[in-house]
C-alpha cells in the first residue's frame, strides 16, 4: 500500500537519486540527487527546523532541466544524523566541513550555493573554511549571516526555548507558530502539516543548541569576490529588509532581489519568479567562472 497526499511537500517515490554522505566527524548525511546530472551544480541548504523536502518547489521546476540539483538535511535534520552533544553543532567548521562532504560525494566540482535562512549560514562558513574555488555563486534567501540587534527578532525570540522543550505540549504549539512566520501566504493545510512533521523530527537538544552559533563578521562579507545573489520577501517577519540591505552593501557586487507581498520563503511563495532568477543567476555566475 502506498501513502498519498493532496500537499506539495512530500516527495515522490524514485523522485530523487538518494546518497549517504560521510562528513569527517562521522556523521551519515542523507542527501539527494535531482535534475540533469551532467549540468552545473546547485546545492540547496534549508533552514532551522526543515529538511531537503523545502526545495520540492525547485526540484520540479526547469532548473532541473539544465542543471544538477543537489539537496541534504542538516545535520541533526530530517533523515541525517542527530548526536545530541552541542559540540557537535557549536563549531562553524563542522558545518563548511558538511557542504563540501556532501559536494564531493555528488560528484560536483563546483556549486552555486543556496542557503535559505540558517542554510545562509552553514553557506557562508563553507566560504569562510574553504575559500571561494569550489563554489561558482552564492544566493542567500531570507538569510541573517550578520549578527545585528533588529525588532524582528522579537517575533521568533519568545518562541526559542519553546521549540527547544522536551515537553510536546510545549514544542508543538510553537513549532506550529514558527512556520506561521514562515510564510505570508501560507501553505495548503496538507503541505502544512508535511511541514510540521519533518520540523519535528529535530530534537529539542539539537533546536536548542543552534540559536546560539555564531555569526560571520562584516568584514569576511567584504572580501568576498563570489557572484551574490541576495532575495528577500518584503514581508519577511524573520529577517529584516534593513539587514538584507546591509549584506548586499558589504559584499562587493552582489544584488538584491525584493519580492513584493512575500514572506520568509519566496522560493515556495513566489516559486516561478524565484526558479527563472535562479536559473538567470546560477547561468551567469558558471560563465563568470570560466571567462
Amino acid at each position: 500500500m502506498t501513502a498519498t497526499t493532496n500537499g506539495k511537500a512530500v516527495a515522490r517515490a524514485g523522485e530523487a537519486r538518494r546518497f549517504t554522505v560521510t562528513t569527517p566527524d562521522g556523521l551519515q548525511l542523507s542527501a539527494q540527487s535531482w535534475g540533469n546530472p551532467a549540468g552545473p551544480a546547485i546545492l540547496f541548504i534549508h533552514g532551522f527546523g526543515q529538511c531537503h523536502l523545502s526545495w520540492l518547489p525547485q526540484m520540479r521546476s526547469r532548473l532541473a532541466q539544465d542543471f544538477h540539483l543537489i539537496t541534504y538535511d542538516l545535520r541533526g535534520h530530517g533523515e541525517s544524523d542527530k548526536p545530541l552533544a552541542a559540540e557537535r553543532y557549536s563549531a562553524n567548521r563542522v558545518w563548511a566541513d558538511d557542504v563540501v562532504a556532501v559536494l564531493d560525494a555528488a560528484g560536483a566540482e563546483r556549486a552555486v550555493l543556496v542557503g535559505w535562512s540558517f542554510g545562509g549560514r552553514a553557506a557562508m562558513d563553507a566560504l569562510q573554511a574553504y575559500g571561494e574555488g569550489r563554489f561558482a555563486g552564492l544566493n542567500l534567501v531570507g538569510s541573517k549571516v550578520l549578527a545585528v540587534t533588529d525588532p524582528q527578532a522579537a517575533a521568533s525570540l519568545p518562541l526559542r526555548p519553546l521549540m527547544g522543550s522536551d515537553d510536546l505540549s510545549v514544542s508543538i504549539p510553537a513549532v506550529r507558530q514558527f512556520l506561521r512566520l514562515c510564510f505570508a501566504t501560507m501553505p495548503d493545510d496538507d503541505t502544512l502539516q508535511e511541514i510540521l512533521a519533518f520540523n519535528m523530527l529535530v530534537p529539542p537538544a539539537v533546536r536548542r543548541v543552534l540559536h546560539g552559533r555564531p555569526f560571520q563578521p562584516g568584514a569576511f562579507l567584504r572580501g568576498l569576490r563570489l557572484p551574490t545573489l541576495v532575495t528577500i520577501g518584503d514581508r519577511d517577519a524573520l529577517t529584516p529588509m534593513d539587514h538584507a540591505r546591509e549584506v548586499v552593501s558589504l559584499i562587493p557586487g552582489a544584488q538584491l532581489s525584493v519580492y513584493d507581498g512575500v514572506g520568509h520563503s519566496p522560493f515556495y511563495e513566489a516559486a516561478d519568479r524565484f526558479n527563472g532568477e535562479l536559473h538567470d543567476f546560477t547561468t551567469r555566475a558558471f560563465a563568470e567562472h570560466r571567462a
